[in-house]
């Protein structure tokens, strides 16, 4: 499943599949990390999955792709950003490497001392800057709904517009629809968590660190999850991180998806990293 050549996987084949049982129980635990402490919700037990939230969201986009992972045998955690629930810490002058040294904390503390490591879309950075920085700790990376090393900055303005909740929900709901939603979902289900009080912080910590620094996640195996429907992945991106990495990225191609991904097709994503997670070492 990790050679190039057969790298771009059919997600029809995964989408419209049935869910997974919840698990029994879910619990919480908070994880000092430095003049951070990080509130993280726990999830099954086996190898551990890290799940990471996309900028200015929080780990509770993932309740039932956590419940589906779970079930299929992986421990799943879930940190908090910093600045949400029970999780604090600086947010001045950051980088990508101090919100990575959250997530290592969090491995070092309930993984095991290893874990795949998850992101979603802005959560992608900090997940390969982690394996940069702990690659002991990093047994893969999947980046989900990754943007290419470059898109149009008209995105970035619909993603601050989505996620004000001062603006009109019109306005919100159109940048949504252009920004996250594919046709035919319901952009209403993300009018709600956002944290904005920290979407600046993210962001600043993100200029501050050269792209570079965490492009390559390290040498982790790569697992790309590509939204079909994606604006900030083109067709013509398709290809970007498999022409870079070679063989050590697998991509699969999520049908009937955009930028939100995971609560359009949970199914198809839970599946996805299930399987590829299974291959690995």
């Amino acid at each position: 499943m990790r050679g190039a050549g057969a790298a771009i996987l059919l997600a029809t084949l995964l989408v419209g599949a049935p869910a997974m049982a919840a698990p029994d129980h879910r619990t919480r635990a908070l994880v000092q990390a430095g003049a951070a402490a990080i509130d993280v919700t726990l999830d099954g037990a086996g190898p551990a999955i890290v799940l990471l939230p996309s900028l200015a969201r929080d780990s509770d986009d993932f309740d039932g792709l956590a419940d589906d992972l779970a079930a299929a045998g992986f421990r799943v955690l879930r940190p908090q950003p910093r600045g949400v629930a029970r999780s604090t810490g600086p947010l001045a002058n950051l980088t990508l490497h101090d919100f990575a040294g959250d997530i290592a904390a969090v491995i070092r503390a309930h993984g095991a001392g290893r874990a795949i490591v998850v992101g979603h879309a802005y959560g992608n950075w900090v997940a390969r800057m982690t394996a940069v920085d702990h690659p002991d700790l990093v047994r893969g990376v999947v980046i989900a709904a990754a943007a290419a090393k470059s898109y149009p900055a008209a995105l970035s303005a619909d993603v601050t517009a989505a996620g004000d909740p001062g603006r009109p929900e019109a306005e919100r709901l159109a940048a949504l629809r252009r920004a996250f939603f594919a046709p035919g979902h319901d952009p209403a289900v993300w009018l709600t968590g956002w944290h904005p009080e920290i979407r600046d912080s993210q962001r600043a910590a993100a200029a501050a660190t050269p792209q570079a620094a965490w492009w390559s996640a390290g040498q982790a195996p790569l697992l790309e999850l590509q939204a079909a429907l994606d604006p900030f992945k083109p067709p013509e991106k398709r290809q970007e991180m498999t022409d870079e990495f070679g063989a050590r990225v697998t991509v699969v191609v999520i049908d009937d998806a955009s930028h939100a991904l995971i609560p359009e097709q949970p199914a198809a994503v839970a599946r996805a990293i299930a399987a590829w997670a299974r291959g690995l070492r």
